[in-house]
């Protein structure tokens, strides 16, 4: 883990050597803002609380996440510094979580970014923190993964690009599957217990049960099992590329 974490440290402190980490942060600031009081019919709920803040996320995050994650493999593949990765002391299991952890940690400073957000709600209201807790937990673990997702997608690519595409493409279909209309639809075709087991994969589903301000174990489960197994993919698809 010491390894890992100097290389999480190392690629953290790359995001922030370069204007586009400045660049993305104000962007996902200001667009989470107006988005939450603008657009969302904020004040004219005359509720002070942040619901329509996180409601956004799984549906933001489909844009936002997949700009962070399709540079962390395409793009060592294109430049070739990935044979120079290779050569270091360091495992690919190491190197594909000290990345990720990297990332993690940087949409995790986006999102404490947005603490003056609920500052305003609470200075306009009393607002049920302890939702706001969970909902903020709820969206870091959405954003690792989105993030872990992307990982692996970006490692059978070496264009960025279309790394981004797919993640875009996988996540909104784990984001609709738990929509309504889908779910409806599904109903029409398959039994009950497929049409639940749809609904379980969605990020949608486990967010809008966080935003209750329960941390369910079946949540914690999904969201760690599927950081799990695709980077457990990216090691693979990694090892497999470097064999070839």
């Amino acid at each position: 883990m010491r390894t890992t974490w100097i290389l999480a440290k190392r690629e953290l402190s790359g995001y922030f050597s370069t204007p586009v980490a400045y660049v993305f942060l104000f962007f996902y600031l200001a667009l989470m803002g107006f988005l939450t009081f603008y657009v969302t019919g904020y004040y004219e709920r005359g509720v002070a609380d942040l619901q329509p803040f996180f409601a956004l996320h799984p549906w933001l995050y489909l844009f936002l996440i997949p700009a962070i994650s399709m540079r962390l493999w395409a793009e060592e593949r294109k430049s070739g510094t990935i044979e120079l990765l290779m050569t270091l002391p360091v495992s690919l299991g190491e190197a594909v979580m000290g990345k990720f952890l990297a990332a993690w940690l940087f949409s995790g400073i986006a999102l404490v970014l947005t603490f003056p957000m609920w500052m305003t709600v609470n200075f306009l209201g009393n607002p049920d923190n302890g939702v706001i807790i969970a909902s903020y937990i709820g969206s870091f673990l959405l954003a690792g993964g989105y993030l872990a997702l992307g990982s692996f997608l970006s490692a059978i690519t070496k264009n960025q690009v279309i790394a981004f595409v797919l993640t875009f493409v996988v996540g909104l279909l784990l984001v609709l599957s738990g929509t309504p209309l889908v779910l409806e639809f599904a109903r029409q075709f398959a039994p009950d217990v497929i049409v639940d087991s749809l609904r379980s994969f969605s990020f949608l589903t486990h967010m809008t049960s966080i935003g209750s301000g329960v941390i369910e174990v079946r949540s914690l489960a999904f969201f760690g099992s599927l950081i799990a197994a695709c980077l457990l993919a990216c090691v693979v698809t990694l090892d497999l590329k470097k064999a070839s």
